[in-house]
């Protein structure tokens, strides 16, 4: 933990004490865990941690990015030893897809490697066959970024935007450093990248998008890009979100740059699906009626929700709702 008593992680490089409750751009000290869970979609243990170098005014989980400031209380530090014990407990009781990685995400993780780096020597440790995997907006150091390279079995990295103007807009931080290090890795780290990211923003970063996927094409036209449909958030919260045929468009656009392997995922609709209006009519006469409950019902429908009218008293899917446990961001 010496990184940390002259932070210089990240490209802020405040140089304050963390140990001793100096607080830099980060505003944190030792690393405290917002949450965990098991991913069958990622093949990770997902460790979430507070903090980040950003201010991203679109940022969809700010209450931990931004912490201590937004005054929620999470579980706080938990030592390298308990948080792989943890999970090697969790793990070995999941049912799904088998977990391959330890997976950091936040906030931003790169403020807080060397707890990172404490974790993967606990994994050695206790001899678990797992990785590391890091999900950033890769504001690092170019040192920071080598020993993330050296450390991580995956890597995800986010593009916020390619102009420097748009990037300090959005994020209050300069873009040089995250091209700096996306050409790095795909340099030194080319078999560690799951993905490079962007969030699609109408208006702020959509126009980016050409030109990060031209970059990206420069630096491997294999490189797997993701364009991320923006969810209304935070200080954009009455910002509205792309559509279905932009997003189409932009992917258009990314392999028309060169890029190989493109897909997006989340939109912002501006009319009721087709296939849950057709839900609704079907569901009507269930609902005694009334169109309101069809269509409210319909989405659930569409989920999977077995029971109509509902009655979740009586449902034998209960213990595992689909209609709630959706994360619709994946895909249409």
């Amino acid at each position: 933990m010496a990184d940390l008593a002259s932070c210089r992680l990240c490209e802020w490089r405040c140089g304050v004490d963390r140990l001793q409750g100096e607080r830099g751009v980060c505003r944190t000290g030792r690393a405290e865990v917002a949450a965990t869970m098991c991913s069958g979609t990622l093949a990770s243990y997902i460790v979430t941690l507070l903090g980040c170098c950003y201010r991203c005014l679109h940022c969809n989980a700010y209450r931990i990015s931004q912490y201590p400031d937004p005054g929620w209380h999470y579980a706080g530090h938990v030592p390298a030893a308990v948080l792989v014990a943890d999970a090697r407990e969790r793990i070995a009781a999941y049912r799904g897809p088998r977990i391959r990685t330890i997976g950091f995400t936040g906030g931003d993780p790169i403020i807080h490697l060397p707890y990172i780096e404490e974790v993967a020597a606990e994994v050695r440790r206790q001899g678990l066959d797992l990785g590391i995997g890091i999900s950033t907006g890769g504001f690092a150091t170019a040192a920071t970024m080598a020993r993330i390279a050296d450390l991580c079995r995956v890597i995800t990295l986010e593009i916020k935007a390619w102009s420097d103007p748009v990037h300090r807009a959005l994020t209050g931080a300069p873009v040089a450093p995250v091209l700096r290090n996306a050409e790095y890795l795909a340099r030194e780290g080319r078999d560690r990248i799951r993905v490079f990211r962007t969030v699609v923003i109408p208006g702020m970063t959509d126009s980016e998008v050409g030109a990060i996927a031209t970059f990206i094409a420069s630096l491997d036209p294999g490189i797997p890009y993701r364009l991320i449909g923006f969810r209304p958030n935070n200080v954009l919260y009455y910002h509205p979100g792309p559509s279905a045929e932009e997003m189409d468009r932009l992917c258009a656009i990314s392999r028309e740059a060169g890029l190989e392997d493109v897909a997006w995922s989340g939109y912002y609709p501006e009319t009721v699906p087709d296939g849950i209006r057709a839900l609704a009519a079907r569901l009507v006469d269930a609902y005694g009626g009334d169109p309101a409950a069809a269509l409210t019902a319909a989405y659930a429908a569409a989920c999977g929700c077995p029971t109509h009218p509902r009655d979740c008293g009586a449902c034998p899917l209960r213990g595992n709702c689909p209609a709630t446990l959706r994360e619709p961001w994946r895909g249409r």
